[in-house]
């Protein structure tokens, strides 16, 4: 199967540095929406049923793949199946936005001391969602998320929530960053573009693919765009999702879903060398 063709000149150069030179290619992915469909319960989700044995297919062939998710990391490896799998030795998770990072190698987690105001905003939650359908995420005492997908009215709790959740986050120090019908309120300083730059500073990596379905994907696509102005290529996949269009706007490549997401990374497997 042939590679498909990215829609900007960045994003060609960013494929063809990842292909010429693969052993210095870091593969960044979120987990839900990415590698894992959307579901109502984010405790349901889990990997796409092909996502491990690609992902073990490709990840000997580059320096990096890094699955990066506000989840705690070892939910993510959990609901992926990533532990114990031959091949997946340069596979690392780095959970809660890189606060948590689990190594394929090793299979241990090593984080730092949760942040104080996380369990003020945690205990002062639920009178604040009381009667609006929302419902809360525990992320491991790192963050916290508010969903609203099973709302009567999804759309009108997420906007209703928003103003009130800043302020609340504000006050114990936090912030709120939204995603689809979700508001996660976490330490600042925590994104995916500062985990995925320090993630490939440590390997000094030489290009780099990064594929996102959300609006917390955006620090990352920056990442890899102020990447690209100081000499390292990337390449930026946007996993198609209606609900938030500015991914696919700045994406050089939109493929449908983690399906799409599981084929690309397999036919890129396959071209590897």
């Amino acid at each position: 199967m042939s590679l498909p063709t990215p829609s900007t000149p960045a994003g060609h150069d960013g494929l063809q540095a990842l292909l010429s030179h693969p052993s210095g290619a870091v593969i960044g992915l979120d987990f839900d929406g990415t590698l894992a469909p959307i579901v109502a319960d984010p405790e349901r989700a889990r990997a796409h049923p092909e996502a491990v044995s690609v992902l073990a297919a490709l990840a000997p062939k580059v320096a990096s793949v890094a699955v990066i998710t506000g989840r705690p990391a070892e939910v993510a490896v959990r609901h992926g199946g990533f532990a114990g799998v031959a091949g997946l030795e340069h596979l690392t998770v780095l959970g809660h936005y890189g606060a948590e990072r689990w190594d394929a190698a090793t299979g241990e987690v090593t984080a730092p001391e949760p942040h104080p105001g996380v369990a003020a905003v945690r205990a002062e939650l639920p009178a604040l969602l009381d009667g609006t359908g929302a419902w809360i995420e525990e992320k491991g005492g790192r963050a916290v998320a508010v969903h609203t997908r099973r709302a009567p009215d999804p759309q009108a709790a997420f906007d209703a929530l928003r103003t009130p959740l800043t302020d609340l986050a504000v006050r114990h120090g936090l912030i709120v960053e939204p995603g689809r019908l979700v508001l996660e309120l976490r330490p600042p300083g925590m994104d995916k573009g500062v985990a995925l730059q320090t993630h490939m500073r440590e390997l000094s990596a030489t290009s780099v693919l990064y594929a996102g379905d959300d609006l917390g994907d955006l620090p990352a696509f920056s990442t890899v765009e102020n990447l690209r102005t100081t000499g390292t290529p990337g390449l930026l996949v946007c996993s198609g999702s209606d609900e938030v269009t500015e991914l696919r706007k700045r994406a050089d490549l939109v493929v449908d879903g983690p399906d799409g997401v599981v084929t690309l990374l397999r036919t890129l497997a396959e071209h590897l060398t």
